[in-house]
């Protein structure tokens, strides 16, 4: 029952992208700024340069045309993991493997979840509405939003809200 921002301020990820290893050379410009591929957060999640996260606080047009575009995204990825948990329930509960076989059976889980999605798998809907129901015994405690972001971070958040103002925004 610990929120989501603490498990990942102490997980490896976090500490992969403060030192910026975790990603692919891979870059595009945006406006005048270059980046790297971005993980899309939650706004308890820190604003970091490979963690994108929507605005809080008052929102003009532009700040809410962002987080409706960052959140179509993320719904994608919502939906994919909504599925995924469906598919296998016992994600849910808990676990009585040890700390060092848990992410191999989550791996796991995710290769044989893409496969049935590549291959055209049936899907029942009751799935996801059980998942939905024991996902709710877990419920995370709510937090603020965390305040502190990093310079660079700051200027791929704003060069990403200024291109969805434009047409290069729109695909």
């Amino acid at each position: 029952k610990v929120h989501d921002t603490r498990i990942f301020r102490h997980s490896g990820l976090f500490k992969w992208l403060q030192e910026g290893i975790y990603f692919p050379d891979q870059k595009i410009t945006v406006g005048d700024v270059e980046m790297r591929i971005v993980i899309l957060g939650e706004p308890a999640y820190p604003l970091m340069p490979r963690l994108m996260k929507p605005y809080t606080g008052t929102l003009d047009s532009e700040k809410e045309l962002f987080n409706y575009r960052l959140s179509k995204c993320r719904m994608v990825v919502e939906c994919a993991f909504g599925r995924l948990k469906g598919r296998w329930r016992s994600s849910l509960t808990r676990s009585d493997l040890s700390e060092t076989n848990i992410p191999i059976v989550i791996a796991a889980c995710c290769v044989l979840h893409n496969l049935c999605e590549s291959k055209g798998e049936t899907f029942m809907a009751g799935w996801e509405v059980e998942a939905n129901r024991l996902a709710a015994d877990y419920t995370q405690p709510d937090t603020r939003a965390i305040r502190r972001v990093q310079r660079d971070a700051l200027r791929i958040w704003e060069a990403l809200k200024t291109s969805f103002q434009t047409d290069q925004g729109n695909q």
